[in-house]
């Protein structure tokens, strides 16, 4: 066994065991403040670990009180306290048709594969209470009457990693209304047409200067748009996701956007890259080192600024793409 996997099954086991003593009150059970669930020790990366809006990086609620709920009761209390937390997800949890608020300082994570937040979805931010320095991870969101996750309000410095997200009602993953640094990674979208919108809407200008956003190692998977849709942000990063039978297209520019796409592959995409779509105006497009697999040709239009002026990152080989992003993307992988 490597070290690396040792490290895991210990820190496994050392979950479960508190997991088995802790005390239980009402769907939440606290762990002693120091414990923290493994994955909340990661470090986000992209625009979420940027220096910026008085945050050095995305760090959701490291140093608060680590608890863990079964009920959605216990869930939206937690996620609504103006405290940090690291909230521990078990189970599944049907939230009903309804988004529960989450606000800043906040992680939110799942156990293993079998975590889901179904019939509802979570919401960044209210126009009263911020929904600032937000981690979701490893959580599996199905079936949600509205979006799963709508990063909304000016949130900024949110990252959300490992999800599954499938069978909305209306977007997988949305970020809008002058919300930025925020990276979405390792996610797999499947099941549902809308995937992942960026910018509110076409007479929404209050976006313009903001909505900067890395989107990469993230599996769209059959979804027929919006990988992203963008509207007026720049620079949005879009690098090293797996796109595979995208009916209607992969990646859409509007608005005057700036998007960099590259090392990406497109299998089965017939419209990979957009330059303006629908009623909206042209946005500006950078392509790179990508690969089309049976898919058309991309469209591309002026200059971007480069995501490196704000972080940096390493971009994988796009023919390695397929076989990182699906062995590595989704729930139970972190």
């Amino acid at each position: 066994m490597s070290p690396l996997n040792r490290r895991r099954l210990l820190a496994g086991s050392a979950l479960a065991a508190f997991a088995a003593t802790a005390p239980r009150n009402a769907g939440a059970s606290a762990y002693p403040t120091p414990y923290q669930h493994p994955s909340a020790l990661a470090v986000a990366d992209g625009f979420a670990s940027v220096n910026a809006l008085g945050l050095n990086g995305t760090t959701g609620g490291a140093g608060g009180q680590a608890v863990t709920v079964t009920t959605a009761d216990a869930l939206a209390d937690y996620v609504g306290r103006k405290e940090p937390y690291v909230i521990t997800v078990s189970g599944r949890i049907q939230v009903g048709d309804d988004m529960l608020t989450v606000v800043a300082n906040k992680t939110i994570l799942g156990v293993g594969s079998s975590s889901e937040i179904t019939g509802g979805g979570l919401q960044l931010g209210s126009t009263t209470r911020p929904g600032n320095n937000v981690i979701i991870r490893n959580l599996r969101f199905t079936d949600a009457s509205d979006d799963s996750i709508s990063v909304t309000n000016k949130a900024h410095h949110v990252w959300i990693d490992h999800c599954d997200l499938s069978r909305g009602y209306d977007g997988l993953l949305d970020v809008k209304r002058e919300s930025d640094y925020v990276t979405i990674s390792w996610n797999h979208f499947h099941d549902h047409s809308k995937a992942a919108l960026l910018g509110h809407s076409d007479t929404y200008t209050a976006d313009r200067g903001k909505l900067r956003v890395t989107y990469h190692h993230n599996f769209f998977d059959r979804t027929d748009q919006r990988h992203p849709r963008v509207r007026f942000g720049e620079p949005v990063h879009v690098y090293n996701n797996y796109y595979r039978g995208n009916a209607l297209y992969g990646v859409a520019s509007t608005e005057d956007a700036g998007v960099v796409v590259e090392g990406n592959y497109f299998e089965n995409v017939a419209k990979p890259i957009l330059s303006g779509y629908d009623k909206s105006g042209p946005g500006r497009v950078v392509e790179r080192n990508n690969a089309y697999v049976n898919s058309g040709a991309p469209q591309t239009l002026g200059t971007v600024v480069e995501p490196r002026t704000y972080y940096a990152y390493s971009s994988d080989l796009a023919s390695s793409v397929p076989s990182l992003v699906t062995a590595g993307a989704g729930v139970g992988r972190v």
